[in-house]
């Protein structure tokens, strides 16, 4: 048994929502395209013990992995992306989860991909980008799909990618890690409540990344402007309520207590999740960083009866782990 094997089997501790896979066939696809700057940055390095290493010594026990932005183009490459990370899951048992990435736009083949992941690869639940080629989330073609992951009770871990159309000048001054990235992940989800999908679709729960994004600031704006776009013929009837419960907020990123408690204007303590964001973070930073989470959570008062259902309980109640 190698060290890090030995090491691996005794961590317990944290549960990262998310994290991400970045394989050699995804980045020679990106290449081959000429799209490794797609996002305006370059695609960090990742190896699976490299991984291992940060979360024993950070006292991760288990992370959730998910395919980087941007979106492939080739079926292909997405179906080999998420065996990769199946075989991770087997070959690292309670160390990885992956929740699995689709070939959209195409429809069908997302659905066909979906139903593979979930059973035969037995994902723990569905990765899916804010857009892709500009289809939204929330857009009606997508339907389908929604009613496909309503029928399997699927999570789904959202992540934001390029807006399309995107503005290449403003891209370059401010990049969209910075910014677009939180307007992004806004867009697609407010997109989804206007359309009632999460309603429509109970059974699916939805992880909204980096905070939640503008989202604290949105919802009551959408609220106060509901009756006025329905009376325009705007927008149909929208249960809020139903919406905002399927929605979860991993809190990779920005995080602070004063963060947390905007989050709660808008959801619950136990709708919160850790993220990490490896390996876009170098490891010494996102260390520092959770060290950082568990004090305050552990002295701030308000917040401190939320420490272990933002750590791991939360995590382990939405993918059903078992300890």
């Amino acid at each position: 048994m190698s060290l890090i094997t030995a090491t691996s089997a005794m961590a317990q501790g944290v549960t990262d929502v998310h994290s991400h896979i970045i394989t050699p066939e995804f980045l020679s696809a990106l290449e081959g395209e000429g799209r490794l700057l797609d996002e305006g940055f370059p695609l960090p390095q990742y190896d699976a013990e490299v991984h291992l290493h940060w979360m024993d010594e950070a006292d991760v026990q288990t992370s959730v992995l998910t395919l980087a932005a941007p979106q492939p183009t080739s079926a292909k490459v997405v179906r080999s992306t998420n065996e990769a990370a199946a075989r991770l899951k087997t070959e690292h048992p309670g160390r990885f989860l992956f929740c699995a990435a689709l070939p959209l736009p195409d429809v069908d083949a997302a659905i066909r991909e979906a139903v593979y992941t979930l059973d035969t690869l037995k994902a723990d639940g569905i990765k899916l980008a804010t857009n892709v080629q500009g289809q939204y989330l929330g857009a009606p073609e997508l339907d389908t799909l929604f009613s496909v992951l309503n029928e399997r009770r699927a999570v789904i871990i959202l992540h934001p990618h390029r807006p399309e159309p995107v503005n290449r000048q403003v891209m370059q001054q401010t990049p969209l890690a910075m910014q677009e990235y939180l307007a992004e992940t806004t867009r697609a989800v407010s997109n989804m409540i206007s359309r009632n999908v999460l309603a429509r679709y109970p059974n699916v729960k939805v992880v909204v990344p980096h905070c939640g994004a503008y989202l604290p600031l949105a919802i009551p704006r959408m609220k106060s402007l509901t009756p006025v776009m329905q009376k325009n013929k705007m927008v149909g009837e929208i249960d809020y309520e139903a919406n905002l419960a399927a929605l979860y907020y991993d809190l990779a990123g920005a995080h602070a207590p004063e963060v947390i408690r905007m989050l709660l204007s808008i959801t619950t303590p136990d709708h919160l999740l850790y993220g990490s964001d490896y390996p876009y973070v170098a490891p010494q930073v996102l260390t520092q960083s959770l060290r950082r989470m568990k004090q305050y959570l552990t002295t701030e008062a308000d917040l401190a009866p939320y420490r272990e259902l933002i750590l791991w309980k939360n995590a382990q109640q939405l993918f059903q782990i078992k300890q």
